[in-house]
């Protein structure tokens, strides 16, 4: 395809439903949009919209060509958000995922990197979903387990993710301190709300303790240590969290098992980029003061 200004027309036209809708969008004359359709319906050999008094409707070829229109609009879209991100100063979006379990670590960082550059507005995405350096969804991504294979990512060891398991002081006083890990089928646990996790801890604890013990499930890991601190049961928390919740006390040694290393990625587009590097360079500091501590 030859002309995409055609392509970008019959998808605005698909998405407003009028020819004065998609004229207003593209900023054009109605008669460009109507000369655009139809020389594309030609080009095409192939009715895309059905036209009646309230407008247009696709047909199912208009459908076709609308889902693929809406991938490539969305891939600009990102693209921009990447090339945006590539200016020399420390200012504007910052975008930024990780683990929701990285919360409690990130968020005083993130709040004292904007704090010391004003400029920037923070945008913290967490969430199931892994969000596409090469698309645009995020300049910096902390990620766990094996080491991210992505050809076009920089990526560099961060911090290991070590887990404790631990319990509440009201856990304790209702239920009592586990004697070691042989008495741990006799307790409690919150759990994270799937059994095919494949983090090393929860394939660790669904071998030793029977399934009835796991009395509350949770989606996300901020719940989980909310229940955990309110008692509900036993849970996993990262030792970083755990030492700041005076509340919490570790039932059984931390197992080296248990940890899984966390990786900095970013893509190589914006990997050098003055924005990038200055938090990258902060966040590095910040970690390595907690550790040290």
């Amino acid at each position: 395809m030859d002309n995409w200004d055609e392509i970008r027309t019959a998808y605005q036209v698909a998405r407003k439903g009028t020819v004065s809708g998609a004229a207003e969008v593209l900023g054009v004359h109605h008669a460009t949009v109507i000369r655009h359709i139809d020389a594309l319906e030609q080009r095409l050999g192939v009715k895309l919209f059905q036209r009646h008094a309230r407008g247009y409707t696709s047909t199912e070829a208009g459908q076709d060509l609308l889902q693929v229109a809406q991938a490539t609009d969305d891939q600009f879209t990102q693209l921009a958000g990447r090339i945006r991100g590539q200016g020399e100063g420390v200012s504007g979006d910052l975008v930024i995922t990780s683990l929701d379990m990285l919360s409690g670590t990130l968020t005083p960082i993130m709040v004292a990197f904007q704090a010391e550059y004003p400029e920037v507005r923070i945008r913290y995405r967490t969430g199931d979903r892994v969000f596409r350096l090469e698309y645009g969804e995020a300049h910096v991504a902390i990620r766990a387990g094996s080491m991210p294979e992505e050809p076009d990512n920089v990526v560099q060891p961060f911090m290991s993710q070590r887990m404790s398991l631990v319990a509440s002081d009201a856990y304790i006083a209702r239920h009592g301190m586990p004697t070691g890990l042989d008495d741990l089928p006799n307790h409690y646990f919150v759990v994270f709300d799937n059994d095919k996790s494949r983090a090393p801890f929860s394939i660790w604890l669904r071998e030793r303790v029977p399934e009835e013990r796991f009395i509350y499930r949770a989606t996300d890991n901020r719940n989980m240590l909310d229940a955990i601190v309110a008692g509900a049961g036993i849970g996993f928390a990262m030792s970083q969290e755990v030492a700041r919740i005076p509340a919490l006390t570790e039932v059984v040694p931390s197992e080296e098992s248990w940890s899984a290393p966390l990786w900095l990625v970013t893509h190589v587009d914006l990997h050098r980029t003055t924005k990038v590097q200055a938090f990258l360079k902060f966040l590095k500091a910040e970690i390595k003061g907690i550790s040290a501590s």
